[in-house]
């Protein structure tokens, strides 16, 4: 079984009642949802998060694998960001990806992974997570995106404020799969090969996981 939580909602913005909400985050309150970031020319991130999902959904499915998703389609609010945990957690994946894209200065560039820290709930699975964040670092070093040299160090960066990372019981990691501000990642970004590319990356890093263990 593998979790897939496509970042963000096609109509968050439209809701902000809702996403503001605050929610448990495993450590600390969360707004519920964000609206996530644009290209310059107004391309959507919750789109992109969307393209690249159902390809890799796709993809997983074509191999035989189980697919659990955090949300059903591009044109809804929430879910929440404890509710979207839950989901891959109830599902007993056995591994999972949150797929995002970054909304930095317009002069940085590339993919950066996000791993977990311990928070309790997830200690078990910090060290799989990581482990498996090396493994897509390397299968997405062959997209044509370069690996971001302004977060983190080797495109890693510890977060201890994601529900996601915080609640998670199955090895999971958060791709930031590139820079929307950045014209260069821009284009990239709403390819449809890159968004294939990405896809097949996320997938060759499960499989490379999922053997190691």
């Amino acid at each position: 079984m593998v979790g897939i939580d496509p970042g963000h909602n096609g109509g968050n913005a439209s809701a902000p009642e809702v996403i503001n909400e605050p929610v448990w985050n495993g450590r600390s309150q969360s707004p519920c949802n964000t609206t996530g970031t644009a290209t310059n020319d107004g391309y959507p991130e919750t789109d992109f998060t969307w393209a690249v999902a159902q390809k890799l959904a796709a993809d997983l499915r074509e191999a035989g694998a189980k697919v659990v998703m955090t949300r059903g389609s591009n044109e809804g609010v929430g879910p929440c960001i404890d509710e979207r945990a839950k989901t891959i957690n109830d599902a007993k994946a056995d591994v999972a990806i949150d797929i995002h894209a970054d909304g930095a200065a317009a002069s940085e560039r590339g993919y950066s992974l996000l791993i977990p820290v311990p928070s309790g709930t997830n200690d078990e699975v910090v060290e799989p997570s990581r482990r498996y964040a090396r493994m897509l670092r390397t299968e997405m070093r062959k997209t044509g995106m370069p690996l971001a040299d302004y977060l983190g160090e080797g495109g890693f960066v510890e977060r201890d404020d994601l529900a996601g990372l915080n609640l998670t019981t199955v090895p999971q990691v958060l791709l930031e799969t590139g820079n929307m501000r950045n014209t260069e990642d821009a284009r990239l970004l709403k390819s449809d090969r890159f968004q294939a590319r990405t896809a097949a990356a996320i997938k060759r890093a499960m499989a490379a996981y999922l053997r190691s263990r």
